[in-house]
């Protein structure tokens, strides 16, 4: 499912137009990506929780050549399923 699929989906179950819909799902992921980067977690009961992780430095290989590489450290966007969401894709 792509974004427009989704708020195509959000716009029928909640009786929304589309625009609202698509207004309205970029509201939360606008919410989620600035609470992230403020490094707060984002927990949805039974959905999941959103969280910041940090990546260390570290050495790579370039499959190509085989040469070493540094690969910087940096951080990473983690998700944990909620309880509810894992039953569900495996009901």
């Amino acid at each position: 499912m792509n974004k427009g699929q989704l708020v195509d989906k959000i716009a029928g179950d909640a009786k929304l137009t589309k625009a609202q819909a698509g207004s309205a799902l970029d509201a939360f992921m606008g919410a989620v990506k600035g609470a992230l980067g403020e490094g707060d977690k984002v927990t949805l009961v039974g959905f999941g929780t959103f969280s910041v992780g940090e990546r260390s430095a570290r050495v790579g290989r370039n499959p190509r050549t085989g040469e070493e590489i540094q690969i910087a450290a940096k951080k990473v966007v983690k998700f944990k399923a909620g309880k509810d969401l894992e039953e569900g894709v495996n009901s």
